[in-house]
């Protein structure tokens, strides 16, 4: 990391950190403490319903800066479903407390879960948006082995989406999210031996915020494309370049296979998922 500390935070995750043992939480922080001044600051992601004042008071005399809520999903059947534990207004009372204390906000959520629909997936983002989180991260659901989802998975009660369905979900969500300058510093779960190993069905890819990106592209393409009385230039912005033309190239493969030929151009007053054509 070098001398680059004072823009990287200490984290405390893989788990619900304010849920923990009261003493051994004091512990942990107690450990970072003399470390506080080299880095930005402490993250911490927990669960929606373990938020208090008192916890919060804590937290910030250790100074710990960002709190993440492992919310999942803001439909109550769906929370129900899934056995989460803690409601949609759990989540909304948390993060409006989080914010009043001046910590900053991040919520992670779930797509695909049990008894969720792409519909309900889109309202879920479309409350993150109105608590105004300053993060997000998005984790299409993957069913592991021994798990009550591969129970369900077998018993042909829950149905995962395909990886094209949540490409196309997760396109939206990340469109979303930066109209509305909410960071997404997550998208689709880091890769591993053990996921690999251990996941069923194939909704699982390892560059899944790559093809969300990609098909972002083609899609804004082929509407405004469809809509056009024709062009041979297309400009975008010159960092886009890759996600336009989709992974292997497969987005410039389709857009020739449809008939479009055209020069690309850039324009970098652009903003990273658009495009005009000429």
């Amino acid at each position: 990391m070098g001398n680059d500390t004072h823009s990287a935070e200490i984290a405390f995750f893989g788990g619900s950190f304010t849920a923990i043992d009261r003493n051994y939480m004091v512990s942990l922080l107690e450990a970072a403490k003399p470390y506080t001044d080299i880095f930005y600051g402490i993250r911490i992601s927990t669960r929606p319903d373990c938020i208090d004042d008192s916890i919060l008071k804590l937290l910030k005399q250790y100074k710990v800066t960002s709190i993440e809520l492992g919310a999942q999903s803001m439909d109550d059947i769906v929370l129900s479903a899934n056995n989460r534990g803690h409601s949609s207004a759990d989540v909304v009372y948390a993060s409006k407390l989080i914010k009043s204390y001046g910590f900053s906000l991040g919520l992670q959520m779930m797509t695909g879960l049990y008894r969720s629909t792409v519909q309900t997936d889109i309202l879920t983002a479309e409350q993150f948006i109105a608590l105004m989180p300053d993060t997000v991260r998005i984790y299409p659901t993957v069913v592991m082995r021994d798990t009550e989802l591969e129970s369900l998975y077998n018993s042909g009660v829950f149905l995962p989406y395909s990886l094209e369905a949540s490409i196309e979900l997760c396109s939206k969500l990340i469109e979303m999210f930066e109209d509305n300058n909410i960071n997404i510093i997550r998208l689709g779960l880091h890769y591993s031996d053990s996921l690999i190993k251990n996941s069923i069905g194939n909704n699982y890819h390892p560059a899944f915020k790559e093809l969300c990106e990609n098909r972002i592209f083609y899609n804004k393409f082929y509407r405004i494309a469809q809509k056009s009385d024709g062009f041979n230039t297309v400009f975008i912005n010159q960092r886009s370049l890759s996600k336009f033309l989709g992974q292997k190239k497969s987005n410039l493969s389709a857009f020739e296979k449809l008939g479009y030929k055209f020069d690309i151009k850039f324009d970098n007053t652009l903003p990273k998922y658009d495009l005009y054509l000429k």
